[in-house]
Protein backbone atom coordinates (compact mmCIF):
# COMPACT_ATOMS: atom_id res chain seq x y z
CA UNK A 1 0.00 0.00 0.00
CA UNK A 2 1.06 3.75 -0.14
CA UNK A 3 2.69 5.53 2.48
CA UNK A 4 0.48 6.72 5.34
CA UNK A 5 0.71 8.92 8.53
CA UNK A 6 -1.78 8.40 10.84
CA UNK A 7 -5.08 10.16 9.33
CA UNK A 8 -3.46 11.89 7.00
CA UNK A 9 -3.72 9.22 4.35
CA UNK A 10 -2.34 9.91 0.46
CA UNK A 11 -5.71 10.27 -0.40
CA UNK A 12 -6.90 13.06 1.79
CA UNK A 13 -3.60 14.57 0.92
CA UNK A 14 -4.07 14.24 -2.95
CA UNK A 15 -7.57 15.70 -1.87
CA UNK A 16 -6.25 18.98 -0.15
CA UNK A 17 -4.21 19.48 -3.48
CA UNK A 18 -7.01 19.23 -5.65
CA UNK A 19 -9.46 21.44 -3.92
CA UNK A 20 -6.76 24.46 -4.28
CA UNK A 21 -5.60 23.26 -7.79
CA UNK A 22 -8.70 25.11 -9.33
CA UNK A 23 -8.73 28.03 -7.23
CA UNK A 24 -6.57 30.41 -9.07
CA UNK A 25 -8.94 29.45 -12.41
CA UNK A 26 -12.06 30.16 -10.63
CA UNK A 27 -10.90 33.88 -9.60
CA UNK A 28 -9.46 34.74 -13.00
CA UNK A 29 -13.03 33.14 -14.59
CA UNK A 30 -14.97 35.57 -12.48
CA UNK A 31 -12.76 38.41 -12.42
CA UNK A 32 -9.90 37.95 -14.39
CA UNK A 33 -11.01 39.86 -17.85
CA UNK A 34 -12.34 42.89 -15.87
CA UNK A 35 -9.45 43.29 -14.30
CA UNK A 36 -7.13 43.18 -17.35
CA UNK A 37 -9.67 45.68 -18.81
CA UNK A 38 -10.59 48.06 -16.10
CA UNK A 39 -7.63 47.58 -14.08
CA UNK A 40 -4.68 46.74 -16.87
CA UNK A 41 -6.39 48.96 -19.62
CA UNK A 42 -6.28 46.17 -22.12
CA UNK A 43 -8.15 45.84 -25.25
CA UNK A 44 -10.81 42.71 -25.58
CA UNK A 45 -8.41 41.60 -28.55
CA UNK A 46 -5.24 41.94 -26.22
CA UNK A 47 -7.48 39.92 -23.31
CA UNK A 48 -8.39 37.57 -25.91
CA UNK A 49 -4.48 36.65 -26.97
CA UNK A 50 -3.91 36.42 -22.98
CA UNK A 51 -6.13 33.86 -22.97
CA UNK A 52 -5.44 31.52 -25.75
CA UNK A 53 -1.78 31.78 -26.00
CA UNK A 54 -0.69 29.29 -23.13
CA UNK A 55 -3.38 26.92 -24.97
CA UNK A 56 -1.41 26.54 -28.09
CA UNK A 57 1.95 26.28 -26.57
CA UNK A 58 0.81 23.55 -24.19
CA UNK A 59 -0.49 21.84 -27.82
CA UNK A 60 3.40 21.07 -28.44
CA UNK A 61 4.68 20.88 -24.41
CA UNK A 62 1.89 18.21 -23.33
CA UNK A 63 3.06 15.24 -24.40
CA UNK A 64 6.64 15.97 -23.26
CA UNK A 65 5.67 16.85 -19.76
CA UNK A 66 3.69 13.94 -19.46
CA UNK A 67 6.82 11.55 -21.16
CA UNK A 68 9.02 13.19 -18.56
CA UNK A 69 7.06 12.17 -15.69
CA UNK A 70 6.91 8.92 -16.08
CA UNK A 71 10.16 8.50 -16.45
CA UNK A 72 10.59 10.07 -12.98
CA UNK A 73 10.79 8.62 -9.79
CA UNK A 74 7.00 9.67 -9.22
CA UNK A 75 5.13 11.55 -11.00
CA UNK A 76 4.54 13.41 -7.22
CA UNK A 77 8.11 15.32 -8.35
CA UNK A 78 6.89 17.14 -11.35
CA UNK A 79 3.35 18.16 -9.60
CA UNK A 80 5.42 19.91 -7.62
CA UNK A 81 7.56 21.62 -9.74
CA UNK A 82 4.74 22.91 -11.84
CA UNK A 83 2.89 23.71 -8.61
CA UNK A 84 5.45 25.57 -6.52
CA UNK A 85 6.46 27.75 -10.03
CA UNK A 86 3.11 28.27 -10.80
CA UNK A 87 2.50 29.97 -7.46
CA UNK A 88 5.98 32.14 -7.49
CA UNK A 89 5.52 33.54 -11.24
CA UNK A 90 2.58 35.41 -10.72
CA UNK A 91 4.28 37.81 -8.15
CA UNK A 92 5.74 39.15 -11.25
CA UNK A 93 2.19 40.98 -12.24
CA UNK A 94 2.83 43.17 -9.02
CA UNK A 95 5.55 44.58 -11.76
CA UNK A 96 4.27 43.55 -15.01
CA UNK A 97 2.41 47.19 -16.18
CA UNK A 98 1.24 47.12 -20.02
CA UNK A 99 0.27 44.38 -22.76
CA UNK A 100 3.59 42.55 -23.23
CA UNK A 101 4.59 42.22 -20.02
CA UNK A 102 1.36 40.67 -18.48
CA UNK A 103 1.06 38.76 -21.47
CA UNK A 104 4.74 37.00 -20.85
CA UNK A 105 3.89 36.74 -16.85
CA UNK A 106 0.35 35.51 -17.28
CA UNK A 107 1.55 32.67 -19.65
CA UNK A 108 4.32 31.71 -17.52
CA UNK A 109 2.10 31.38 -14.63
CA UNK A 110 -0.81 28.82 -16.52
CA UNK A 111 2.11 26.73 -18.74
CA UNK A 112 3.13 24.46 -16.02
CA UNK A 113 -0.28 24.40 -14.25
CA UNK A 114 -1.50 23.33 -17.75
CA UNK A 115 1.05 21.02 -17.93
CA UNK A 116 0.71 19.32 -14.55
CA UNK A 117 -2.83 18.58 -14.78
CA UNK A 118 -3.23 15.35 -16.87
CA UNK A 119 -0.13 14.24 -15.10
CA UNK A 120 -2.24 14.72 -11.38
CA UNK A 121 -4.69 13.10 -12.88
CA UNK A 122 -2.66 9.87 -14.04
CA UNK A 123 -1.15 9.61 -10.80
CA UNK A 124 -4.12 9.89 -8.50
CA UNK A 125 -6.35 7.30 -10.51
CA UNK A 126 -3.41 4.97 -10.52
CA UNK A 127 -2.97 5.55 -6.76
CA UNK A 128 -6.92 5.20 -6.00
CA UNK A 129 -7.09 2.10 -8.22
CA UNK A 130 -4.27 0.23 -5.75
CA UNK A 131 -5.79 1.31 -2.62
CA UNK A 132 -9.41 0.89 -3.76
CA UNK A 133 -10.60 4.53 -3.17
CA UNK A 134 -12.30 6.54 -5.33
CA UNK A 135 -10.85 9.42 -7.91
CA UNK A 136 -13.58 10.77 -8.52
CA UNK A 137 -14.44 11.87 -5.08
CA UNK A 138 -10.89 13.45 -4.77
CA UNK A 139 -11.01 15.23 -8.09
CA UNK A 140 -14.81 16.45 -7.43
CA UNK A 141 -13.12 18.22 -4.44
CA UNK A 142 -11.54 20.39 -7.27
CA UNK A 143 -14.34 21.91 -8.63
CA UNK A 144 -15.81 22.70 -5.05
CA UNK A 145 -12.65 24.80 -4.26
CA UNK A 146 -13.59 26.40 -7.78
CA UNK A 147 -16.94 27.15 -7.04
CA UNK A 148 -16.05 28.46 -3.75
CA UNK A 149 -13.38 30.82 -4.87
CA UNK A 150 -15.71 32.53 -7.40
CA UNK A 151 -18.41 33.25 -4.54
CA UNK A 152 -15.20 34.65 -2.15
CA UNK A 153 -13.84 36.99 -5.63
CA UNK A 154 -17.02 38.05 -5.77
CA UNK A 155 -17.41 39.21 -2.17
CA UNK A 156 -14.31 40.74 -1.65
CA UNK A 157 -14.16 42.90 -4.93
CA UNK A 158 -17.95 44.11 -3.89
CA UNK A 159 -16.00 44.78 -0.17
CA UNK A 160 -13.01 46.07 -1.18
CA UNK A 161 -12.57 46.89 -5.08
CA UNK A 162 -11.21 45.68 -8.07
CA UNK A 163 -7.38 46.13 -6.70
CA UNK A 164 -7.79 43.47 -4.09
CA UNK A 165 -8.38 40.60 -7.25
CA UNK A 166 -4.30 40.61 -7.61
CA UNK A 167 -2.81 40.04 -4.10
CA UNK A 168 -5.92 37.25 -3.66
CA UNK A 169 -5.01 35.75 -6.92
CA UNK A 170 -1.42 35.43 -5.97
CA UNK A 171 -2.11 34.32 -2.48
CA UNK A 172 -4.28 31.59 -4.11
CA UNK A 173 -1.42 30.40 -6.47
CA UNK A 174 1.18 30.41 -3.41
CA UNK A 175 -1.59 28.13 -1.38
CA UNK A 176 -1.84 25.61 -3.76
CA UNK A 177 2.49 25.53 -4.07
CA UNK A 178 2.38 24.71 -0.64
CA UNK A 179 -0.33 22.14 -0.20
CA UNK A 180 1.44 20.54 -3.39
CA UNK A 181 4.32 20.21 -1.05
CA UNK A 182 3.00 17.23 1.06
CA UNK A 183 1.82 15.50 -1.60
CA UNK A 184 2.08 11.97 -1.47
CA UNK A 185 4.45 9.33 -3.94
CA UNK A 186 1.99 7.91 -6.04
CA UNK A 187 3.79 5.18 -8.05
CA UNK A 188 3.26 1.45 -6.50
CA UNK A 189 6.17 -0.06 -4.19
CA UNK A 190 8.40 -2.00 -5.60
CA UNK A 191 6.70 -4.93 -4.05
CA UNK A 192 2.97 -3.88 -6.03
CA UNK A 193 5.25 -2.98 -9.48
CA UNK A 194 3.96 -6.30 -11.58
CA UNK A 195 0.28 -4.91 -10.90
CA UNK A 196 1.66 -1.61 -12.06
CA UNK A 197 2.91 -2.49 -15.29
CA UNK A 198 -0.47 -3.81 -16.19
CA UNK A 199 -1.55 -2.66 -20.09
CA UNK A 200 0.76 -1.13 -22.42
CA UNK A 201 3.75 0.00 -21.91
CA UNK A 202 4.70 2.09 -25.10
CA UNK A 203 1.81 4.72 -26.56
CA UNK A 204 2.20 3.33 -30.14
CA UNK A 205 0.20 -0.05 -28.60
CA UNK A 206 -2.51 1.65 -27.85
CA UNK A 207 -2.64 4.36 -31.11
CA UNK A 208 -4.98 2.00 -32.73
CA UNK A 209 -8.71 3.53 -33.68
CA UNK A 210 -10.43 1.36 -31.21
CA UNK A 211 -8.27 3.24 -28.26
CA UNK A 212 -8.01 6.32 -30.11
CA UNK A 213 -11.85 6.98 -31.29
CA UNK A 214 -13.32 6.93 -28.14
CA UNK A 215 -10.82 9.47 -27.05
CA UNK A 216 -11.45 11.79 -30.48
CA UNK A 217 -15.53 11.52 -30.17
CA UNK A 218 -15.62 12.58 -26.82
CA UNK A 219 -12.74 15.87 -27.28
CA UNK A 220 -15.26 16.91 -29.59
CA UNK A 221 -18.02 16.94 -26.59
CA UNK A 222 -15.46 18.40 -24.62
CA UNK A 223 -15.10 21.25 -26.65
CA UNK A 224 -18.61 22.23 -27.10
CA UNK A 225 -18.38 22.72 -23.41
CA UNK A 226 -15.73 25.07 -24.01
CA UNK A 227 -18.54 27.20 -26.12
CA UNK A 228 -20.46 27.48 -22.87
CA UNK A 229 -17.39 29.73 -21.03
CA UNK A 230 -17.06 31.57 -23.81
CA UNK A 231 -20.14 32.54 -25.12
CA UNK A 232 -23.66 30.99 -23.05
CA UNK A 233 -23.81 34.17 -20.27
CA UNK A 234 -23.80 36.36 -23.17
CA UNK A 235 -26.01 34.34 -24.99
CA UNK A 236 -28.36 34.17 -21.82
CA UNK A 237 -27.61 38.43 -21.57
CA UNK A 238 -29.46 38.71 -24.86
CA UNK A 239 -31.98 36.39 -23.99
CA UNK A 240 -33.50 39.34 -21.14
CA UNK A 241 -32.57 36.95 -18.49
CA UNK A 242 -31.42 38.94 -15.27
CA UNK A 243 -27.54 39.01 -13.90
CA UNK A 244 -28.35 37.09 -10.56
CA UNK A 245 -30.33 34.50 -12.30
CA UNK A 246 -27.48 33.62 -15.32
CA UNK A 247 -24.88 33.30 -11.97
CA UNK A 248 -27.14 30.69 -10.66
CA UNK A 249 -27.41 28.46 -13.62
CA UNK A 250 -23.64 28.75 -14.05
CA UNK A 251 -23.34 27.73 -10.58
CA UNK A 252 -26.09 24.70 -11.54
CA UNK A 253 -23.70 23.29 -13.85
CA UNK A 254 -20.33 23.65 -11.43
CA UNK A 255 -22.55 22.03 -8.50
CA UNK A 256 -23.86 19.46 -10.64
CA UNK A 257 -20.49 18.50 -11.87
CA UNK A 258 -18.94 17.83 -8.25
CA UNK A 259 -22.08 15.67 -7.56
CA UNK A 260 -21.61 12.92 -10.28
CA UNK A 261 -17.91 13.11 -9.42
CA UNK A 262 -18.77 12.34 -6.00
CA UNK A 263 -21.05 9.30 -6.92
CA UNK A 264 -19.47 8.20 -9.99
CA UNK A 265 -17.88 5.15 -8.91
CA UNK A 266 -21.32 4.33 -6.94
CA UNK A 267 -23.43 4.62 -9.45
CA UNK A 268 -21.71 3.96 -13.13
CA UNK A 269 -18.73 1.77 -12.18
CA UNK A 270 -20.80 -1.14 -13.42
CA UNK A 271 -20.89 -0.08 -16.37
CA UNK A 272 -18.13 -0.57 -19.34
CA UNK A 273 -16.03 2.69 -19.78
CA UNK A 274 -16.97 3.50 -23.23
CA UNK A 275 -20.99 2.64 -22.61
CA UNK A 276 -20.24 5.84 -20.05
CA UNK A 277 -18.67 8.22 -22.90
CA UNK A 278 -21.18 7.24 -25.28
CA UNK A 279 -24.35 8.14 -22.86
CA UNK A 280 -22.27 11.46 -22.31
CA UNK A 281 -22.28 11.69 -26.32
CA UNK A 282 -26.03 11.44 -26.71
CA UNK A 283 -27.05 13.44 -23.86
CA UNK A 284 -24.76 16.45 -24.89
CA UNK A 285 -26.42 16.28 -28.90
CA UNK A 286 -29.83 16.38 -27.11
CA UNK A 287 -28.88 19.37 -24.51
CA UNK A 288 -27.63 21.18 -27.33
CA UNK A 289 -30.28 20.83 -29.51
CA UNK A 290 -32.57 22.00 -26.84
CA UNK A 291 -30.51 25.13 -26.47
CA UNK A 292 -30.70 26.08 -29.69
CA UNK A 293 -34.43 26.93 -28.86
CA UNK A 294 -33.43 29.44 -26.54
CA UNK A 295 -35.77 27.86 -23.67
CA UNK A 296 -37.17 29.36 -20.74
CA UNK A 297 -35.62 29.41 -17.06
CA UNK A 298 -37.35 26.39 -15.79
CA UNK A 299 -35.49 24.45 -18.69
CA UNK A 300 -32.70 25.87 -18.31
CA UNK A 301 -32.31 24.84 -14.77
CA UNK A 302 -32.97 21.05 -16.14
CA UNK A 303 -30.16 21.41 -19.27
CA UNK A 304 -27.57 22.95 -16.23
CA UNK A 305 -27.98 19.76 -14.08
CA UNK A 306 -27.27 17.00 -17.34
CA UNK A 307 -24.24 19.05 -17.34
CA UNK A 308 -23.65 16.22 -14.70
CA UNK A 309 -23.75 13.67 -17.74
CA UNK A 310 -22.69 15.81 -20.65
CA UNK A 311 -19.36 16.76 -19.02
CA UNK A 312 -18.50 14.56 -15.58
CA UNK A 313 -19.54 11.83 -16.35
CA UNK A 314 -17.69 11.81 -20.11
CA UNK A 315 -14.49 12.98 -18.57
CA UNK A 316 -14.48 10.80 -15.69
CA UNK A 317 -15.10 7.87 -17.93
CA UNK A 318 -12.37 8.64 -21.01
CA UNK A 319 -9.57 8.64 -17.75
CA UNK A 320 -10.66 5.57 -16.51
CA UNK A 321 -10.37 3.78 -19.75
CA UNK A 322 -6.80 5.19 -20.43
CA UNK A 323 -6.12 3.72 -17.04
CA UNK A 324 -7.70 0.53 -18.16
CA UNK A 325 -5.58 0.15 -21.05
CA UNK A 326 -2.16 1.13 -19.99
CA UNK A 327 0.73 0.31 -17.57
CA UNK A 328 2.06 3.23 -15.20
CA UNK A 329 4.87 3.43 -17.83
CA UNK A 330 3.08 5.66 -20.22
CA UNK A 331 0.03 6.64 -17.54
CA UNK A 332 1.47 10.71 -17.62
CA UNK A 333 1.98 10.59 -21.45
CA UNK A 334 -1.43 9.00 -22.42
CA UNK A 335 -3.41 11.35 -20.25
CA UNK A 336 -1.38 14.18 -21.27
CA UNK A 337 -2.55 13.00 -25.03
CA UNK A 338 -6.18 13.23 -24.17
CA UNK A 339 -5.28 16.83 -23.22
CA UNK A 340 -3.76 17.85 -26.61
CA UNK A 341 -6.66 16.14 -28.11
CA UNK A 342 -9.08 18.38 -25.95
CA UNK A 343 -7.25 21.47 -26.77
CA UNK A 344 -6.92 21.04 -30.39
CA UNK A 345 -11.39 20.38 -30.41
CA UNK A 346 -11.30 23.43 -28.34
CA UNK A 347 -9.93 25.52 -30.24
CA UNK A 348 -11.52 24.45 -33.40
CA UNK A 349 -15.18 24.14 -32.00
CA UNK A 350 -14.77 27.63 -29.75
CA UNK A 351 -13.70 29.38 -32.72
CA UNK A 352 -16.40 27.81 -35.67
CA UNK A 353 -19.09 28.64 -32.83
CA UNK A 354 -18.22 32.12 -32.72
CA UNK A 355 -18.57 32.85 -36.18
CA UNK A 356 -21.68 31.04 -36.33
CA UNK A 357 -23.58 32.69 -33.13
CA UNK A 358 -22.56 36.10 -35.25
CA UNK A 359 -24.57 34.35 -38.12
CA UNK A 360 -27.42 32.44 -36.50
CA UNK A 361 -27.34 33.39 -32.91
CA UNK A 362 -28.95 30.48 -30.31
CA UNK A 363 -29.20 28.28 -33.32
CA UNK A 364 -25.57 28.35 -33.50
CA UNK A 365 -26.24 25.60 -30.91
CA UNK A 366 -27.17 23.64 -33.88
CA UNK A 367 -23.82 23.08 -34.51
CA UNK A 368 -22.23 22.11 -31.29
CA UNK A 369 -25.55 19.38 -31.51
CA UNK A 370 -23.79 18.14 -34.67
CA UNK A 371 -20.34 18.37 -33.61
CA UNK A 372 -21.26 15.78 -30.49
CA UNK A 373 -23.08 13.99 -33.00
CA UNK A 374 -20.27 12.97 -34.72
CA UNK A 375 -18.44 12.19 -31.47
CA UNK A 376 -20.93 9.72 -30.50
CA UNK A 377 -20.70 7.60 -34.09
CA UNK A 378 -16.70 7.38 -33.15
CA UNK A 379 -17.68 6.05 -30.09
CA UNK A 380 -19.76 3.56 -31.47
CA UNK A 381 -17.25 2.45 -34.26
CA UNK A 382 -14.57 1.83 -31.51
CA UNK A 383 -17.09 -0.65 -29.81
CA UNK A 384 -17.51 -2.46 -32.73
CA UNK A 385 -14.25 -2.44 -33.47
CA UNK A 386 -13.87 -3.77 -30.18
CA UNK A 387 -16.79 -4.90 -28.02
CA UNK A 388 -16.55 -3.91 -24.30
CA UNK A 389 -15.33 -7.44 -22.78
CA UNK A 390 -16.75 -7.54 -19.51
CA UNK A 391 -19.37 -5.09 -17.32
CA UNK A 392 -16.47 -4.29 -14.82
CA UNK A 393 -15.83 -0.71 -14.99
CA UNK A 394 -12.18 -1.09 -13.53
CA UNK A 395 -10.99 -4.04 -16.13
CA UNK A 396 -10.95 -3.69 -19.82
CA UNK A 397 -13.74 -1.96 -21.33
Amino acid sequence: MSERHGWLTPELRATAYYFTFFMTSGASTFYGGIWFANVQGLSSSEIGLIGSLPTFIMLILNLVVGRLADRARDWRQVIVIGAVLGGLIPIGLFWAHGFLPILIVWTLTALPLAAIGPVQDAATIRLTRRNGTDFGFIRAWGTVGFMAVIVVTGQLVTLLGGMVFLPFYVGLGLLRGVIALGLPNFRAPKEEQTLARFGASRMREVMKPWFLLPLVGWSTISATHLVLNSFQALLWEQQGIPDFVIAILIALGAASEATMMFVFKRFVGRFPARAVILASAVVSTLRWVALAFAPDVPLLVVLQLLHSVTFAMGYMGCVHFIANWTSEGIAAEAQSFFQVLQQVFGVIAVTAFGVLMQMFGFHAYFGSAAFAGVGAVLILISMRLMPPKTQSFEIHT
